[in-house]
């Protein structure tokens, strides 16, 4: 939608429709404002939540018989 034709729609309204159309911009805007941020994790965020235990790298039982 072109910036004019949005004017003109907006231009015509009257002024306690106009009010209730700012308010749902910045309801929009904050909501995109929301998304962009929760996007973003921050470095060493999941610290303490993985655990491997110290025998990980030993062999299996089940693979014996075939090594």
């Amino acid at each position: 939608m072109e910036h004019l034709q949005l004017y003109t729609k907006i231009s015509s309204l009257p002024n306690d429709i106009k009010s209730q159309v700012n308010d749902f911009i910045d309801f929009l805007m904050s909501q995109k404002k929301k998304e962009i941020e929760k996007k973003k994790p921050k470095y060493g965020c999941a610290k303490g939540q993985i655990y491997i235990s110290p025998d990980f790298d030993e062999p299996l039982e089940d693979f014996k018989e075939y090594m």
